[in-house]
């Protein structure tokens, strides 16, 4: 029987433990009873297996082939031979033969596997001969390596407290280590060399040898947990990369990769000691404010300063930095340079001499451009301002470093850098994390990379790590990226500022996030006033007894003899110097301005502009042909484009829209984008489905039907010179989509930024955004947007979390006096209570007026948040349409739109006064025009709810100054505008001293949910509204309805009917001329026929004639030596059958595709058709 050599070799390849004991760095290499039985050996994990097995097994396969095919020491190996090559031997071992002769009980060469009862003999496999001891202590040595490059994260010794173990837990010293090498070795723990001074060769997958190929054992295992296991631990592995895995491994695993000049050391410590200095420095002057000092991870400075550095050597001009509260201070002073002075003086509380609010000085951001004194290059660092939010901050510093990127066509991330500095709790806490780093791969979102760095105290404000993750790292939400983390010791200052360092090569090489994970403590509370002794007595009891590690490393530098300690004295006491100084100096002030502390600046935009001057929005109507021309045609036909046949008929209505000069939702909007890219304007357009629309209205990227990734865009081929027009899908995510676009659109004043929410419901998964952000962030940090957020919104019966973007919510986050009446007088009115309201709130109600909202937010000399409350079916609603006029140039805005129907002409009459916003306004003209009270009831609508239209309403009381007022709105009364209008239509009407009038409210009762689901119910609330209007209808209104209905009826049957009639009748006209187009071919092919016959007749004929007289001349003619040669065949004789023409049959009709299917059949051949014989 003949056995498959690769499968012996493979079963010979196993484990074989030995009931020596090896020790080696607390781990103890112990072995199993050398007696146990083969089905127990074969149980235990073999490192043959996976990769290495079939690397092996090809080995081998190739061998048996070709000996001199493989290596010379695999070839000694598989041959059983003595090696006499390169690779060194192990001092003492013995044969695997003998050890499996002693497992199986018998003699021979080969083992046996399995075995047999009932007297049938087991086969046996034969193995060749070799040092199989040897080979498998190869792979051991191999399956180590990986395991410490895998999980020898597990053993480092990351947490200066020593309280926290491998396995997440406290263990005592004795245990620790040992537990660590079972966390990283597994299975191979137990596995038995014979020799720990055995030399190896190591694979390529490994550089901890430098230039080594042969390392013995003692001195892999030692290297191993240097890199791996010391006060840096590396989470790589997961990298499916194989050149950025050993890229990761040059930076660590090679000799000497942390080592550091005397210089270079010297810089850490003048940097650390600048750190703790700070800290220092305004605890003893400032005991009982808040600070939140990063006492305890002092490392941090230190180590963002070397990420500045290196990433300004390697060209990066811009740093975008994000952070929470702790440590925000340290980091405006040590690495932005913010002078020391400006920072006191927020500690003295003095007066700012601008508007706003203000925010504590832990929150403020800042904006730098310096010297870089490393690289001796200039640097722009800015570090955004944040609320006590800590994590949201995430996508708003992306989204800034995005549109940076844009503004200075760095189109790879090489110029700009984002830096965000997480708390350990609130990384593996806040799902906003979660949404802001899943961005980073996206086309319109990354930023290609961006550089994580966790301060990590190991406690969160008050709770264990074991009660707030489920993880075991804080950071595990990175592996979603596959994310180097690079775990740090904060206690090794060497350390923390090589992954830094690292970090920023990473970044400027691949392009792609990494995370910094600096281990360290919180010396005082979550803040200074806490007593953290409360909650955590253990932790805080060692904390009280460690050295700050300031000390500590100018400890070992003196020890190194790299300074001395009067050096590190010098350093401290000049620091200190320099800070008593700045504090002097901050006493002096009296004053400041939050716009020093302006994180967003714009330069040169509000120099020499008049901020109260409003530009026109209208443009020429021979712009908008040209840009409807383009938006409203398929791609040209040299695109060879196929476009679906709904998007074609789509694109038929608007060129129909185009011919009318009237234009709908989806034009105006395109006439808005496209005539701010012809004037330079940079649009952004952003949210899920916005390419589509979310209601199939928009259909802004085209989607070739037959190929895949084949888009069309039209608006980005307007014009040569155009703005870039960028409009594109996002994540399934509000808060971190919205946090980006507003980061965005804090980058230049110049861009045109829109979020769109899917419905205007789901926005309040970004509530933060629109509450610490948005809506306070001019009050706060002096910082403008003009950021548009469009909410579809409308009462339709599509249940509760389809139909309200909550109105009431933004209403009441402005910020406007509801009981101060303004002074309307001003001719700067409307720019003067724009800028001093927080931001716009609109419910739009035609195309036209949403084109000069649009153009209103870039063309002013500021900048102010639009949330517009977009429709949903009025998108396509007949009357929601816009003619050419409203776009012009004599066009503008309008915050109302007055009643211009019957009640409009003859106000006297009119006995209600309806005030409105939004879709509404279609249900009330509809019921108004059923009930026959359009000259009685007037209905004005509200654009611009906020800031709120004094002037322009109070017109309207005068012109109806004798109607009942009315709010009409679809939204529950604790809901909708009502809470936001009604106390300023009190105001309007009470700076009139005889208007003795009130608004009375008509809507919805109140309700705790937004909507209905139930369609009855829906409607019973509607006819409520509307009756308590209108009234209920009359008999003659419903006999008028019920006839303008059959009328409806009756002629849409006739022009049913007229339009089938119609089509029927080109049809039979398309059949007729198709009938005569065959006749006509059937008679031309009759009279080739006949024409054919006679030709063939007269042929025949004439060959006939030709032939008899042939024949008589050679009769007369004949001669003996005519007689023996064969005459020659004259070209009149019978061989004229070959050029005879072939008889055709009766002629066939051309096909038609679109003839029908029995005109198409030929006629069969008759009796004169058949050819001749």
């Amino acid at each position: 029987m003949k056995i498959n050599p690769i499968y012996g070799f493979r079963n010979n390849c196993m484990f074989i433990n030995r009931s020596r004991q090896k020790l080696h760095g607390g781990a103890v290499l112990a072995a199993k009873s050398s007696n146990q039985s083969l089905f127990e050996k074969n149980k235990r994990d073999s490192v043959v297996n996976g990769s290495n097995a079939v690397y092996v097994e090809k080995l081998f396969s190739k061998w048996s082939r070709d000996p001199g095919s493989v290596n010379a020491s695999w070839n000694a190996y598989f041959g059983g031979k003595a090696s006499t090559h390169n690779l060194p031997q192990p001092k003492s071992r013995k044969s695997s033969q003998s050890l499996e002769e002693s497992l199986s009980g018998g003699g021979g060469k080969g083992g046996t596997l399995g075995g047999g009862s009932g007297g049938g003999k087991a086969p046996t496999i034969q193995g060749p001969n070799a040092d199989w001891k040897y080979i498998d202590d190869h792979l051991v040595v191999q399956a180590i390596i990986r395991a410490y490059q895998t999980r020898g994260h597990l053993a480092a010794d990351l947490d200066p407290l020593g309280i926290v173990g491998p396995t997440g837990s406290s263990l005592s010293p004795e245990n620790k280590k040992v537990q660590a090498t079972k966390a990283v070795l597994r299975q191979h723990y137990y596995y038995t060399f014979n020799d720990l001074n055995a030399v190896f060769k190591l694979p390529y997958t490994t550089l901890i040898g430098g230039d080594e190929q042969f390392l013995p054992l003692q001195e892999i295992l030692d290297r191993l947990e240097r890199v791996y296991c010391g006060h840096i631990g590396v989470e790589y592995m997961m990298i499916t990369s194989l050149y950025k895995c050993h890229w990761i491994r040059q930076h660590f695993e090679k000799p000497g990769a942390i080592d550091f000049k005397p210089d270079d050391k010297k810089l850490i410590l003048e940097r650390l000691t600048r750190s703790t200095g700070f800290e220092n420095f305004l605890a003893k002057k400032f005991i009982s404010e808040k600070r939140f000092g990063i006492e305890g991870c002092d490392i941090l400075i230190p180590a963002m300063k070397e990420i500045v550095d290196e990433s300004s050597r390697l060209g990066v001009e811009s740093i975008f930095i994000g952070m929470a509260h702790r440590g925000r201070l340290n980091v405006l002073s040590n690495v932005c340079r913010k002078p020391i002075a400006d920072i006191l003086t927020q500690f003295h509380g003095i007066k700012a001499m601008d508007p706003g609010s203000g925010d504590v000085k832990y929150h403020l951001g800042v904006f730098t451009d310096r010297q870089n004194r490393q690289s001796n290059k200039r640097i722009r660092i800015t570090v955004v301002a944040n609320p006590s939010h800590l994590e949201f901050v995430n996508p708003v510093v992306l989204g800034k470093a995005r549109a940076e990127m844009f503004q200075r066509g760095d189109i790879n991330g090489d110029k700009v850098l984002p830096i965000i500095l997480h708390g350990d709790a609130s990384f593996c806490g806040q799902g906003i994390v979660f949404e802001s780093i899943h961005m980073s791969e996206l086309p319109a979102y990354t930023t290609y990379g961006t550089i994580h760095i966790v301060v990590n105290n190991q406690v969160g404000f008050t709770t264990d790590p074991r009660f707030s993750r489920s993880s075991r790292y804080c950071t595990d939400v990175a592996r979603v990226l596959n994310a180097p983390i690079f775990h740090v010791n904060a206690d090794d200052p060497e350390a923390c500022i090589h992954c830094a360092r690292v970090a920023a090569k990473w970044r400027a090489k691949f392009h792609k996030d990494v995370v910094i994970d600096l281990v360290g403590y919180r010396r005082n509370g979550h803040n200074e006033a806490d007593e953290p002794m409360f909650t955590q007595p253990l932790m805080y009891q060692r904390i009280r007894k460690l050295k700050p590690v300031t000390v500590t490393y100018a400890e070992k530098l003196v020890r190194e003899g790299v300074i001395k300690m009067d050096d590190y004295t010098a350093m401290v006491s000049g620091y200190e110097k320099i800070c008593n100084e700045a504090f002097e100096e901050s006493k002096k002030n009296e004053s400041f301005k939050y716009s020093d502390w302006l994180d967003s600046p714009w330069p040169g935009f509000f120099q020499g502009r008049d901020r109260l001057k409003m530009c026109p929005t209208g443009v020429s109507v021979k712009v908008l042909e040209h840009i409807g021309n383009i938006y409203c045609a398929p791609p040209p036909e040299e695109r060879n484009f196929v476009v679906h046949k709904g998007i074609l008929r789509i694109l038929g209505q608007r060129r129909k829209m185009l011919q009318d000069r009237i234009a709908d939702w989806s034009l105006g909007e395109a006439f808005a984008f496209g005539t701010l890219l012809k004037d330079g304007i940079h649009v952004r357009v952003s949210g899920q489905d916005v390419e589509r629309g979310t209601f199939s209205h928009r259909h802004h990227v085209l989607h070739h039907q037959k190929e895949d990734k084949v888009k069309y865009n039209p608006l980005q081929y307007l014009y040569p010179d155009q703005a870039k027009y960028d409009i594109c899908n996002s994540s399934l995510s509000e808060c971190g989509v919205l946090g980006f676009d507003l980061g965005y659109s804090m980058a230049s004043p110049n861009t045109l930024v829109i979020w769109e929410a899917q419905f205007g419901d789901f926005a309040n998964t970004a509530q933060p955004i629109f509450d610490t952000f948005l809506c306070s962030g001019e009050t706060k940090w002096v910082r403008q947007t003009g950021l548009v957020v469009l909410l579809p919104h409308s009462m339709e019966g599509m249940g509760p979390e389809h139909s309200s973007g909550r109105i009431e919510r933004f209403l009441q986050l402005s910020d406007d006096d509801p009981d101060v009446y303004p002074d309307t007088s001003d001719c700067d009115f409307v720019a003067r209570q724009i800028i001093a309201t927080n931001w716009i709130v609109t419910n739009l109600t035609t195309p036209a007026n949403l084109f000069h909202a649009l153009r209103r937010q870039v063309s002013g000399g500021f900048r102010k948040p639009l949330i517009n409350f977009a429709p949903k079916s009025v998108l396509r609603h007949p009357m929601a349409r816009s003619p050419f006029r409203d776009f012009n140039e004599c066009s503008a805005f309008q915050r109302i739109i007055p009643e211009t129907g019957e009640a409009g002409l003859k106000p006297e009459c009119v006995k209600k006064l309806v005030f409105c916003s939004g879709k509404v306004y279609y249900d009330l003209i509809k019921e108004r025009d059923d009930h026959e009270q359009n000259d009685t009831v007037a209905i004005v609508r509200i654009e611009q709810i906020c800031p709120f239209p004094y002037d322009l309403i109070t017109k309207q009381l005068e012109l109806y100054k004798d109607a009942e007022l009315i709010w009409a709105q679809e939204e529950h009364k604790n809901q909708g505008a009502w809470s936001y209008v009604q106390a300023r239509f009190d105001t309007t009407i009470l700076n009139f001293q005889k208007d003795t009038r009130c608004v009375t409210y008509h809507g919805r009762p109140p309700n705790s949910a937004s909507s209905t689901g139930n369609k009855v119910q829906h409607y019973n609330e509607y006819n409520d509204i509307m009756n308590g209007i209108f009234g209920k209808l009359t008999e003659a209104n419903k006999q008028r309805l019920a006839d303008q209905i059959k009328a409806q009826q009756d002629r849409a049957l006739k022009e049913s009917a007229a339009s089938y009639s119609k089509s029927k009748k080109e049809k039979v006209k398309k059949t007729e001329k198709k009938d005569d187009k065959s006749k006509q071919a059937s008679g031309a092919d009759d009279k080739k026929k006949t024409k054919s016959k006679k030709d063939e007749k007269s042929m025949k004929a004439a060959s006939g004639k030709s032939a008899k007289d042939a024949k008589k001349k050679m009769k007369k003619a004949a001669t003996p030596a005519d007689e023996a040669a064969p005459a020659p065949k004259s070209a009149g004789m019978r061989s004229a059958p070959a050029a005879k023409p072939k008889p055709s049959r009766k002629a066939e009709p051309a096909k038609d595709d679109n003839q029908p299917q029995s005109s198409q059949k030929s006629k069969k051949p008759g009796k004169d058709d058949k050819p001749d014989k």
